[in-house]
């Protein structure tokens, strides 16, 4: 087979280390700084490369890190997986995303008892399982987000083979399955890329050090990297889509910008396989040209994540206002519940205004009859609104039933992509925790003192804020699935199964046009969204509301024991509940 490796720091030769025995590598004449060598090797063969008579590196490229990032890669052959299922793809119009932690759904951590599972996603309804980052880290328990392998399946969760069982078996399941990706930084300890190539840049700087290289001397081969890992995820592992972590931070200032390159490349791949793929970024801009199509300006990624309508949303039913929750709390027509409303009827609430959290103006107004709703994801929780909390703590800790029932309205029956982060569906009473297992002791010490250090800042005791590098904080956000079958618990499973079969079988909660959602409310905790025919209505309040919706509306919908309207067409609601009406 061939080996072959971007090496352009090597200065006269590079060695590839085979299973013990070491081969000299030729330069690649029509690639420069390519290094390439055959080889007889089969599945699993230990393999690496060293520059200049220097240490045995991982392969950039590698598949497999069977002894993590700081040992041989191996073989990993992308024919070994017999796939059971053929899979003709699942697009996002009409998807319901379900975010999932592999290291902490079971406490097993790994993706073949994740896949034990994935039947309790198909009964509840949901339509694609997005993952938290895969890729090789140190240590075997992580968020994912310090990868620092991009080609790879981190060994302790199973490695690629594990990762072709489980994507097999969700689409057995009719499941289809995204993965979160980062582009935009490497992980601080593990990365041995710089010593191959100029895979990192100092001209520009990212919260977490130096940039990617996307525009610099040697970036056509970075971005070939990165864009090859993203279209193998989709190719190799069958995957329909890939969530794009922090796009805000890929410094990029070519004039075709890698965002533009990789979402040209997903569409033809997709138009190649017959099958919709689809990129749904994270981006801090409030940018509507995210999602805009390339020939029109935009980037042309297919969604991006809606975090004002997520910090609405919470602002409304928590009342907190620290942070960038105060500009929402402050918002002068109606408060928090002003602030949500605007966000369900103009997607963001920061459109071109003032934040006082940045101390600038910020965003820019989306065209509500250019952009479908589903180029939006909604989410009352994820992954980084519960984790960066400096409990883990999620709305369950602090929200009775009612108030968390109404969160799932929200979110399922409202004009976005919608999105559960997991156990959201039963209230899960387990904090999911900020945790790390760093094998440099520096860099664990650096992950400990950081965390106290950035809530210390905000009243937090020292002793307040878990030990990242506890194993105990790990356990502590492994979900409890006892709880499924508890009281409330068991009651808002069930109002989640329904919310989602709802929003299949009313095509006005799947309505694209975005110009046609309406949502009023008043000071005494009602809040109503129209959804063409329908009336979502709530009682964010203690006490008891009465709501005009007309004396022919049905109820398809209730957190609380459903009343008919009454002869005046009024709706009583008790506090802290929410109904579904249709109205004729």
């Amino acid at each position: 087979m061939l080996f072959e490796v971007w090496a352009p720091r090597a200065r006269e030769r590079v060695t590839l280390w085979l299973a013990g025995e070491l081969r000299a590598m030729e330069r690649d004449e029509d690639r420069p700084g390519w290094w390439c060598a055959e080889a007889d090797a089969g599945d699993g063969t230990r393999y690496g490369f060293a520059l200049d008579d220097g240490p045995v590196l991982p392969d950039p490229r590698s598949r497999r890190q069977p002894e993590g990032p700081d040992g041989p890669s191996a073989v990993a052959l992308p024919d070994a997986h017999d796939w059971r299922h053929d899979w003709p793809g699942r697009g996002l119009p009409g998807a319901v995303l379900y975010e999932l932690h592999i290291g902490t759904y079971t406490v097993e951590g790994t993706l073949d008892a994740a896949a034990d599972r994935l039947g309790e996603l198909a009964e509840l309804g949901v339509s694609h399982v997005e993952l938290l980052p895969l890729c090789p880290f140190p240590g075997v328990h992580g968020w994912g987000y310090d990868g620092v392998l991009p080609w790879g399946v981190h060994e302790p969760y199973g490695g690629p083979a594990a990762l072709k069982r489980f994507v097999d078996a969700a689409h057995g399941h009719g499941l289809g399955v995204v993965l979160d990706v980062v582009h935009n930084h490497f992980g601080p300890s593990g990365n041995h890329l710089p010593a191959f190539g100029p895979y990192l840049t100092d001209a520009h700087r990212t919260p977490w050090g130096a940039a990617v290289n996307l525009d610099g001397p040697g970036s056509d081969e970075v971005r070939a990297y990165l864009l090859g890992s993203a279209l193998r995820w989709l190719r190799e592992f069958r995957l329909d889509g890939l969530r794009l972590d922090a796009v805000h931070a890929l410094v990029d200032d070519r004039a075709r910008t890698f965002l533009e390159e990789l979402s040209a490349a997903v569409d033809r791949l997709g138009d190649d396989l017959r099958r919709p793929l689809f990129l749904v970024a994270e981006s801090d801009r409030n940018d509507p040209r995210t999602t805009a199509a390339r020939d029109a300006g935009g980037l042309g990624l297919h969604a991006q994540w809606n975090d004002d309508f997520h910090h609405g949303l919470h602002t409304a039913l928590t009342g907190e206002s620290q942070g960038y929750y105060a500009d929402f709390a402050a918002h002068p027509e109606g408060g928090a519940a002003g602030a949500l409303a605007k966000s369900l009827t103009r997607v963001w609430f920061h459109d071109g205004t003032y934040s006082a959290f940045r101390g600038r103006s910020h965003g820019r107004p989306v065209d509500l009859t250019r952009a479908p709703a589903h180029r939006f994801v909604g989410f009352a929780q994820s992954h980084d609104q519960i984790g960066n909390r400096a409990a883990g703590d999620r709305l369950s800790a602090s929200l009775e039933p009612g108030l968390l029932a109404c969160a799932a309205a929200l979110v399922l029956t409202g004009p976005f992509t919608p999105m559960l982060f997991m156990g959201e569906e039963w209230g899960a009473g387990t904090p999911w925790q900020y945790f790390t297992d760093h094998t440099d002791p520096e860099v664990a010490r650096a992950a400990r003192e950081g965390r106290r250090q950035e809530f210390a800042a905000h009243g937090w005791g020292a002793g307040d804020v878990p030990d990242p590098q506890d194993p105990a904080t790990r356990r502590r956000s492994c979900l409890d699935r006892a709880e499924r079958t508890r009281p409330p618990h068991d009651r808002l499973l069930a109002w989640h199964r329904e919310l989602i079969a709802l929003r299949r079988a009313q095509p006005d909660l799947t309505d694209p046009d975005l110009a046609t959602v309406r949502a009023t409310h008043d000071g005494a905790g009602r809040f109503v969204v129209r959804r063409g025919d329908l009336r979502i209505v709530y009682n964010f309040g203690a006490e008891p509301v009465r709501v005009q919706v007309g004396a022919d509306a049905q109820v398809l919908a209730s957190w609380d024991p459903p009343e008919a309207p009454d002869v005046q067409g009024g709706l009583r609601l008790g506090p802290r509940t929410c109904v579904v009406v249709l109205v004729p």
